[in-house]
C-alpha cells in the first residue's frame, strides 16, 4: 500500500499571513509548486493555491500587490495523516473539492499532497 507520506512534497513552502499574493505567486513559480502554506506566529493557519489566486484575486479584479494571502487562504487546512492510504487522500480531496491537502504527523503539517501527486504511482507502475 502506498501511503500519503510516501508521495507528499516534504518541506512545503510557507509564507507569513501578511505576505502579498504577488509574492506568494512568485514563490510558487520559482519552486514549481501550486500551493503555499500560510503561517501566523509560526503556526500553520491556512493554504493558498493557484486556484485561489485566479478565482479570488485575478477573477475578482483585485490588485495582487495589495492583497495579503490571509484574505484568500483556505482555512483550516484540510489534512490527512501521513500513514493513511492514497485512496483516503483522494476521497478527502473529492469531499472538500480541493486539489491539495496538508499532510499531518502528530497534529503538525509536515507536507503537502496534490492531486497530481496521486498520479505518480500509476506512472511508476507503467514504466
Amino acid at each position: 500500500m502506498v501511503t500519503v507520506g510516501q508521495l507528499m512534497k516534504k518541506e512545503p513552502v510557507t509564507v507569513d499571513c501578511r505576505t502579498s499574493v504577488i509574492e506568494a505567486a512568485k514563490l510558487m513559480r520559482s519552486f514549481n509548486i501550486a500551493s503555499v502554506l500560510v503561517s501566523r506566529q509560526s503556526r500553520i493557519v491556512g493554504m493558498v493555491t493557484e486556484s485561489d489566486i485566479v478565482k479570488k484575486v485575478v477573477g475578482a479584479d483585485r490588485a495582487p500587490y495589495f492583497v495579503p494571502v490571509e484574505d484568500i487562504m483556505s482555512t483550516p487546512v484540510v489534512g490527512i495523516e501521513e500513514r493513511r492510504p492514497l485512496t483516503e487522500a483522494a476521497d478527502l480531496m473529492s469531499k472538500h473539492q480541493s486539489l491539495h491537502v496538508g499532510v499531518m504527523k502528530d497534529g503538525t503539517v509536515v507536507g503537502v499532497l496534490s492531486v497530481g501527486d496521486l498520479l505518480r504511482p500509476v506512472s511508476i507502475d507503467e514504466l
